[in-house]
């Protein structure tokens, strides 16, 4: 019954032209005033991951999140179409310090969630988790993009 449930789900996304995107996963830390807070993160790097996002998904662990890469900073913007998790976003410039933060965004929201300023990458984990563990923006996030 699961996997054709799974199927079906499949199918669902292949009929609104969706593939469903794999995604590499990473370790990454945030350097907070109270520590560094470690995360699992999934890599979304390509223009088709970062269109998928965590669209589609009902939960996500509590050390989890998703990564979104860009080749150059720039202003991004994001929206919440088709994700169900209320999510923290985290925009992080070139030198990996936080710019801005977005607490609990509204799930299926089509209002834009901007960042303030150019970034390298944006971070989504669940909602709440910013507040949660004292994360601010002007904190260092450690991951293998920001050593180069």
């Amino acid at each position: 019954m699961v996997r054709v449930a799974a199927f079906l789900f499949v199918l669902l996304l292949a009929g609104n032209g969706a593939a469903l995107e794999r995604f590499a996963t990473s370790k990454l830390s945030i350097v907070t005033a109270k520590g560094a807070q470690h995360f699992t993160v999934e890599m979304a790097e390509t223009r088709d991951q970062h269109a998928q996002g965590l669209m589609y998904r009902r939960s996500m662990a509590a050390d989890a999140g998703m990564l979104f890469v860009y080749k150059t900073p720039q202003a991004a913007s994001f929206w919440m179409r088709n994700t169900f998790i209320p999510l923290d976003m985290l925009f992080i410039g070139a030198d990996g310090k936080i710019v801005n933060i977005q607490e609990r965004t509204v799930p299926q929201s089509l209002n834009p969630v901007r960042s303030k300023g150019p970034v390298l990458a944006i971070l989504e984990l669940n909602g709440g988790t910013t507040s949660r563990l004292s994360i601010r923006p002007g904190d260092k996030i450690r991951h293998a993009m920001f050593e180069k």
